[in-house]
């Protein structure tokens, strides 16, 4: 059990650095990690995925708080997109855990596979936006924040991969994207966690302190270290070149996408 716990220690820390460098808010690190953690456990098949997503979304909500007031103190949130979007996010991220909750272990991880192999293509292109785009009007931005909440919720996310090369093609400065999308990866994480609260009461065989589909040792150990480590990215993206980080990441991706797809067979 100790050596569970550290193990959710490290993926919290990382998942901190990662939420306030990249504004990704970490579930794409959080999720397959977990995964590796519960299967140690000898949690039953069927609950683990589901609980990886729903874990790593209530993670979610503690690194997008500390990672998007660090932002906010650099002056690097559009308050306006964010409450623009957020109708939309909140409607989209509750009703994809109703659609989560119906889908197998298997489909799941198959689902959060090839979504890996996007953001890889997407880190990987270097597509740039044409210099007159602007963000859309009332209903697109509800549109675009219905679509980034569906799938951050299928795959324990904050948003931030679809969010960020959002705005960015509708020429908002990469930095000013990240940050802004740690603020949007909030109301994201928080209905994304009642969402799988809601789907998993009162389901058989989770683990001791779970809420739902959200397990409560992991929570609190993931919160704690991702809290801390979230400034220091916030940092480390304000002095570092993020593009040529975005791109190691990828590749880290493309190897942890891979190692999850062979375990579908």
């Amino acid at each position: 059990m100790l050596e569970v716990l550290a193990l959710y220690l490290v993926v919290g820390a990382i998942a901190g650095v990662l939420a306030g460098l990249l504004g990704i808010g970490g579930g794409l690190v959080i999720v397959p990690m977990l995964v590796f953690c519960m299967e140690l456990q000898n949690l039953p098949n069927e609950l683990i995925m589901h609980l990886a997503l729903g874990t790593s979304m209530a993670s979610i909500v503690f690194t997008s708080v500390s990672s998007f007031m660090a932002h906010h103190k650099r002056g690097a949130v559009e308050w306006v997109v964010v409450r623009r979007i957020v109708a939309g996010i909140l409607v989209g991220t509750f009703l994809g855990t109703f659609i989560a909750a119906g889908l197998s272990t298997g489909w799941l991880k198959a689902f959060f596979v090839f979504f890996l192999y996007f953001v890889c293509y997407q880190m990987l292109s270097g597509r740039k936006p044409k210099p007159s785009r602007q963000m859309p009007g009332m209903f697109g931005m509800f549109g675009a924040g219905g679509v980034i909440g569906v799938v951050s919720s299928l795959v324990g996310i904050g948003g931030g991969t679809l969010s960020v090369p959002f705005m960015v093609w509708n020429n908002i400065p990469i930095h000013r994207a990240i940050g802004t999308s740690a603020a949007i990866g909030f109301p994201i994480a928080v209905a994304g966690t009642l969402g799988y609260i809601t789907n998993g009461w009162g389901v058989e065989n989770l683990p001791p302190y779970s809420l739902g589909y959200v397990s409560l040792t992991a929570l609190v150990s993931i919160a704690v270290m991702s809290v801390l480590t979230a400034p220091l990215g916030v940092r480390l993206a304000h002095s570092l070149p993020v593009d040529k980080l975005k791109r190691v990441f990828a590749v880290i991706l493309f190897l942890v996408g891979t190692k999850m797809f062979f375990s579908l067979f």
